[in-house]
């Protein structure tokens, strides 16, 4: 959704000094949206979105693209860590952003806007103003404020909350997690990681405007919309023509490991019922891995100001004081309260599958193999906790 460039910002500063000046359209002049394709970098998954303002008659052709951040920048992760994620709007020579897109064999295509005079200055002067360099900067948020939402917010602003979608073949009612899987392959560690720390949030029902912080949807959703009784889009371009490439399958994808560590766990848990003896170190790794996920997720939902942290329930199977009981269970011989205390954990483990079941939250399929493992595990323990393996 965003462009990793670093070097656009040299493009950006251009930009911010060609903002001082005013200037007015000609009648000639068009503005689109811009919707790219996926790229293969996590970030560019879901495509991008920008605006573009060309007018032949003043020999102007730029983009306006709110997806610029820099890894470089003080506090980078650290702010990322606390929700603070701040981007940049860049304004630049659109052949630089079409070139870095052919580059990458990502397609590229346009909606140009049906608009009057008036509307079309309107909307250079917001995007003007907005790429002067004080106001360029914003907190940037993935689902609710990214380069996609801000075609929308900005379309919505400058025409007064005027326009009417008309979307019949769109579902309505969808989540945004639901939205997230159908772009993102089930079986990749960036829908895992996305499906891990983001809460129930993103499986409220929506309505089909807030699905617009997919690029694609913004798309979908202006092809049909109108203005006063008149097509928002004037017409649609394509710019480049690549196919979107398919995600080859990777024998280091999560489901792969996943499955080799429960039949890992299985062999290890027959070995062990075998010799009525257990494996200190498979349980210690367990039972500290789970709750320092757990520690994670609860200062995410706790401490920083990501909008999809709180109330996420995948807490119940990464359970935070499993850190401390992790170094009990290193002992031969743990302490007896122990495993009542691994009932409770076999107890949160169905409380997760009654969550799933009833789409309070929706947790990653690959999780699957993750849970009959520690279910595995903590059935084993109920029973043979006394005893281990050296």
């Amino acid at each position: 959704m965003f462009k990793k460039y670093i070097t656009l910002f040299l493009f950006s500063f251009l930009g911010f000094h060609n903002s001082n000046a005013q200037i007015n359209l000609s009648e000639y002049s068009e503005i689109s949206f811009v919707i790219a394709g996926p790229g293969e970098e996590l970030y560019e998954k879901f495509g991008h979105a920008a605006i573009r303002v060309k007018d032949p008659v003043l020999n102007l052709d730029f983009i306006y693209n709110y997806g610029i951040f820099d890894f470089n920048a003080p506090n980078f992760y650290t702010n990322f860590a606390q929700g603070k994620m701040y981007y940049l709007l860049a304004k630049y020579n659109f052949k630089y952003f079409l070139n870095s897109y052919k580059k990458d064999k990502r397609w590229v295509k346009q909606q140009v806007l049906n608009l009057n005079q008036f509307e079309k200055q309107d909307f250079f002067n917001y995007l003007e103003n907005n790429a002067l360099k004080e106001n360029a900067t914003y907190l940037y948020d993935p689902f609710f404020n990214n380069c996609a939402t801000k075609l929308r917010d900005i379309s919505s602003l400058v025409f007064k909350n005027a326009i009417t979608y008309n979307t019949p073949k769109i579902p309505k009612n969808q989540s945004l997690r639901s939205l997230m899987n159908k772009e993102l392959n089930w079986n990749s560690w960036g829908n895992f990681g996305i499906n891990l720390i983001a809460g129930t949030i993103l499986d409220t029902k929506r309505p089909q405007t807030d699905y617009m912080y997919l690029p694609d949807y913004v798309y979908l959703l202006f092809k049909n919309a109108n203005k006063d009784s008149k097509k928002i889009i004037l017409r649609e371009d394509i710019l480049l023509n690549f196919e979107e490439k398919k995600a080859p399958f990777s024998l280091f994808s999560p489901i792969v490991i996943f499955t080799i560590l429960l039949l890992l766990v299985i062999g290890i848990t027959i070995q062990n019922m075998k010799t009525k003896n257990r494996t200190k170190i498979l349980d210690f790794t367990l039972f500290f891995i789970t709750g320092f996920i757990g520690l994670i997720l609860l200062y995410l939902w706790l401490f920083s100001s990501h909008k999809t942290a709180p109330n996420n329930f995948n807490i119940l199977w990464a359970f935070v004081p499993n850190i401390y009981v992790a170094f009990i269970v290193l002992k031969s011989n743990a302490k007896q309260w122990v495993s009542k205390y691994i009932q409770l954990l076999i107890v949160l483990l169905f409380a997760t599958l009654v969550l799933w079941i009833f789409g309070v939250q929706i947790f990653p399929i690959t999780l699957i193999p993750v849970l009959i493992l520690l279910l595995i595990r903590y059935v084993y323990l109920t029973k043979h906790l006394l005893t281990s393996v050296k």
